[in-house]
């Protein structure tokens, strides 16, 4: 069979796999499988089922619309999930053992955040609550600076509650929490008196982005702040005995604020101890990974080993994603490692852990580690894998400034031949707090396809290398940053095979503003596309959902007190210098980098008679790579590598 290289149209063939939870005697585990619509424009979520044992995978609903979210029940008689097949999210729930799913709430909003009680008779979930008073007038008036989200648009007002609903009864749904804000990612303790939720109920809170655990004695309604309303606190477990919680997050503290990396913290419930489990080892719970091929994967809970002696995590580390075993002293060590990227995980009481990753070569699929071996239990992609020849990945390592090494990966275009001369693109992550890893990236097999050499890298900025690489661009977006994308690009060029005068650079979100800045210093590169960019950082403080909350951090203060660092910094100042042809990509409904930057940056290149070309994509949001329109996501992808092919 003749193998041919991955193309844009793939995007229809890839099935994504994702949110892996295995039953609790770890006989079987239940993942979700999205794939892509053509012919409706869209995405299709289906659950499906396989034993650890190794069995054949069965689909196990429909997946007319999207199904997502399998949570077992702790008897593991029953599967509940969240389903949109009425319209909107609302909590589902069939027998573990196949049948009809039967359908449990039906309000007027979606559902979501689901959780079952330990004696599997009651299920949490969180949606909105109706507004008493809402006004007739279709006029928005607005006093508080969050009130607006990417994806979400202008935000309703109405405040996310907890319920409760008997499933074995089906009685109505119970309100549990109250009051003005929201409570989400709900936790009920093992005894069923306390629950966990995460809120902001700080006097400010509608202008700041602070979050904290608090826990509900439902017997007299008494709430407790676990967390100190100092910065970012989410994701509650509880232990298997009601004695400890469980959280992630961090405070925002005076030196690194908001760039402060994320920890497992400990609460002990009656003694109100708290322990940090993981800033010894220099790392932040979660996954960090960036790509274009996820999706319904779920928030990285702590969970619980059934003594309650060890916290289970995903860590994001030099570009690979492992899962690490956390003891209550502060001792964490990993379980589950290798190049490759874990998404999510869970495990079963007898210590089966079930988890989902990919690497680069290949999209996710299910994996479980029992008694120390690790065996597949999915091959969801196999077909479409035998009839498609990725280009080769080549982990490399240089210096940038003295003293400081850069991480990255190469990747060489099917039937790549060291002795011809390729035309080269540098990519550049967005955040720029994540980072590029080993997980399957299909834009990246897509361009290397198209006959170019790929360097993709870990700058200051990024995740997965500890606090000191993560505060490495704080105050100084374009200074040591710009050094280390122009080291890489240095480096592709010491290359023998790489054309040092057909160099190319592509970035999205900070990525973007990076591509934005680089042609506004230098015209090594003969080609360049910008996608949901930044480029005059005084208008994008006061116009983003959210560069008002951490720009003070990013940018040495806000621009009202600092605005000759925040024109020295914006891409827009340097627009006369720039020589290489630009393509501007960029989403109509993108509030977190908003169009009215690629207008800016658009009008001044045309003033100044420069090669630019404008793409404006209707109906999509900052997201538009990862979850946009199919259809959009393709134009995207043809646009983009166009560009280079006129170009390079």
């Amino acid at each position: 069979m003749t193998r041919r290289p991955i193309a844009i149209d793939d995007l229809y063939e890839i099935r994504m796999v994702a949110d892996p939870n295995i039953s609790p005697d770890g006989a079987r585990v239940a993942y979700v499988v999205t794939t892509v619509d053509r012919e409706q424009n869209g995405y299709r979520c289906a659950l499906w089922m396989v034993a650890t044992s190794g069995s054949e995978p069965r689909q196990f609903t429909a997946g007319r619309g999207k199904d997502t979210s399998p949570r077992w029940s702790p008897d593991g008689s029953m599967l509940a999930f969240l389903s949109d097949r009425s319209g909107r999210n609302q909590v589902h729930a069939m027998y573990a053992d196949g049948g009809e799913a039967w359908q449990l709430t039906d309000g007027p909003n979606a559902a979501g955040d689901i959780a079952w009680s330990a004696d599997s008779r009651l299920l949490v979930y969180t949606t909105k609550l109706e507004l008493d008073n809402a006004p007739e007038s279709d006029t928005r008036v607005i006093t508080a600076l969050k009130y607006k989200a990417d994806g979400d648009g202008f935000l309703d007002g109405k405040r996310r509650h907890v319920f409760t609903i008997d499933v074995a009864e089906g009685s109505s749904a119970r309100q549990i929490t109250v009051g003005d804000w929201d409570c989400v990612q709900p936790a009920l303790s093992p005894d069923g008196r306390f629950l966990a939720c995460v809120s902001n109920r700080s006097d400010e809170r509608a202008n700041n982005t602070l979050t904290d655990v608090w826990v509900t004695d439902l017997n007299n309604a008494e709430a407790q702040r676990v967390t100190g309303e100092d910065g970012s606190y989410g994701l509650p477990v509880w232990s298997n005995d009601g004695r400890y919680l469980a959280y992630v997050g961090h405070a925002n503290e005076a030196t690194y604020g908001p760039v402060t990396l994320d920890d497992i913290y400990v609460w002990e419930h009656g003694t109100d101890e708290v322990r940090r489990l993981l800033g010894a080892l220099d790392r932040e719970p979660g996954n960090s990974i960036i790509t274009d091929t996820k999706y319904a994967t779920p928030n990285g809970l702590p969970i619980w080993d059934v003594n309650g002696d060890q916290i289970y995590t995903v860590v994001s580390d030099h570009g690979s994603v492992h899962i690490y075993a956390c003891g209550l002293d502060g001792e964490a060590e990993p379980v589950v490692t290798g190049n490759r990227d874990i998404q999510s995980f869970t495990r079963a009481s007898d210590g089966t852990l079930a988890f989902a990753a990919s690497t680069m070569a290949r999209p996710a699929d299910v994996f479980v580690v029992s008694s120390g071996a690790e065996r597949p239990l999915t091959e969801t992609n196999e077909d479409f894998l035998s009839g498609v020849e990725p280009g080769d990945v080549e982990e490399v390592r240089f210096e940038s400034d003295l003293g400081c090494e850069l991480h990255g990966w190469l990747l060489t275009p099917p039937g790549f031949d060291p002795a011809t001369k390729y035309p080269a693109i540098v990519q550049v992550h967005g955040g720029p707090h994540g980072m590029y890893g080993t997980g399957f990236f299909h834009e990246m097999h897509v361009i290397a396809a198209c006959g170019y050499v790929i360097l993709f890298t870990n700058p200051r900025g990024s995740t997965g290398y500890g606090q000191a690489l993560v505060v490495g661009s704080m105050g100084d977006w374009g200074g040591a940053d710009y050094r280390d994308v122009m080291a890489g690009a240095d480096y592709l060029c010491g290359l023998e095979y790489v054309d040092t005068n057909r160099l190319g650079i592509t970035g999205g979100s900070y990525g973007g503003y990076m591509v934005n800045w680089a042609i506004g210093q230098t015209d090594r590169f003969k080609a360049a596309v910008t996608q949901r960019s930044t480029a005059n950082r005084i208008s994008a403080y006061g116009t983003s959902d959210l560069n008002w909350s951490y720009n003070d951090w990013e940018y040495q203060g806000s621009p009202y007190d600092n605005p000759d660092f925040y024109r020295e910094r914006s891409p827009l100042t340097y627009v006369a210098n720039i020589n290489t042809p630009l393509l501007i990509l960029h989403s109509e409904n993108d509030l977190r980098c908003p169009i009215t930057q690629a207008e800016e940056f658009f009008v001044a290149l045309k003033k100044h008679g420069k090669t630019v070309e404008f793409v404006r994509f209707p109906n999509e949001s900052h997201n538009l790579s990862r979850t946009g329109q199919p259809k959009h996501r393709v134009e995207r992808l043809e646009r983009l590598c166009g560009w280079f092919d006129r170009w390079l």
